[in-house]
């Protein structure tokens, strides 16, 4: 693993010392959002961490090389290439490094990549989930999956409203994955506060929620933990108005026969023009949002494991 994995100089030393360290995916900046709003807010998330206390660690796939902290020309790069760049998931690192190739990592290859250097916390917008009529489509992100096996605290704003959340949530439910809701008792859907879905577990600091990922770790329960933090109020979007998006987006993605990696992207780019760019400013909040309390848990954890 040591010829491919290259952990930055800084994020490398923070581990070493046992200081706090972040990861972030690259998908976001590839695929999530245009340029130059995606470096942009790539190097806000990046200093949103740092001013709290903790050291970003964006990864990405470079030339074969999984990379962990990445340079600021190195996030432009991804940035600049934006969708031609292959989407990673778990499948797709053997593929993408051997042929040394440039990949951007989703949630499943960023918590993979984060494991194997030793990193806890994770920061990104929403996680995968089952896709809408995933009954008949059997689309299920491989997130799911990850999130059962591999030893990572994923901080996000629930799972996209694009998805079936009911579905998505009794998943996680049968694979072990506790989902934790910080500061609220109700699942948030990316752009809105809610989901019409309780969840079993709400805690409102975070040194309670390291101590409840600590515990789970020490117990020998592997898998990660899904913090849901809710997007702020004042940047969510009304729950009728991005639900009607959202459909009018489906109904478009089925008639235009996009399907599998590729529904995601595209999704999202609709509903950002059907809200008229407002998604786009609730998805770079929610991630800002995310960064801080990723910053402050991994403080905590730090002190723990």
């Amino acid at each position: 693993m040591v010829d491919y994995l290259e952990i930055g100089k800084e994020v490398a030393k923070a581990l070493r010392l046992g200081d706090p360290v972040v990861a972030l995916e690259s998908t976001i900046i590839s695929h999530g959002m245009p340029y130059p709003e995606n470096v942009e807010t790539a190097l806000n998330v990046e200093k949103i961490i740092r001013e709290n206390g903790a050291i970003p660690a964006t990864i990405a796939i470079i030339n074969g090389r999984l990379k962990v902290g990445l340079s600021l020309d190195e996030i432009e790069y991804i940035g600049k290439k934006g969708r031609e760049i292959i989407k990673v998931s778990r499948r797709d690192i053997p593929f993408v490094v051997s042929k040394k190739l440039d990949g951007a990592t989703t949630v499943a290859s960023t918590m993979i990549i984060s494991a194997l250097a030793g990193i806890k916390v994770f920061a990104t917008g929403g996680i995968g989930g089952v896709h809408r009529e995933a009954y008949k489509t059997f689309d299920i992100s491989a997130d799911l999956q990850e999130l059962a096996n591999t030893n990572v605290a994923v901080v996000c704003a629930g799972a996209k409203s694009i998805l079936d959340i009911g579905l998505t949530l009794e998943y996680l439910e049968t694979f072990g994955v506790p989902v934790v809701g910080y500061k609220t008792d109700e699942f948030p859907a990316f752009y809105t506060r809610k989901s019409g879905f309780k969840l079993d577990f709400s805690i409102d600091s975070v040194q309670e929620l390291a101590k409840f990922i600590s515990v789970k770790w020490e117990l020998g329960l592997k898998g990660g933990v899904v913090i849901a933090n809710p997007i702020p109020e004042e940047y969510e979007m009304d729950y009728e108005t991005i639900n009607k998006a959202i459909e009018d987006a489906l109904k478009e993605a089925e008639e235009s026969k996009i399907k599998g990696k590729e529904i995601t992207p595209f999704l999202l780019e609709k509903i950002k023009e059907i809200t008229q760019g407002k998604s786009l400013e609730a998805n770079i909040q929610l991630v800002y949002n995310n960064a801080r309390l990723a910053a402050n848990l991994s403080k905590e954890l730090s002190l723990l494991l």
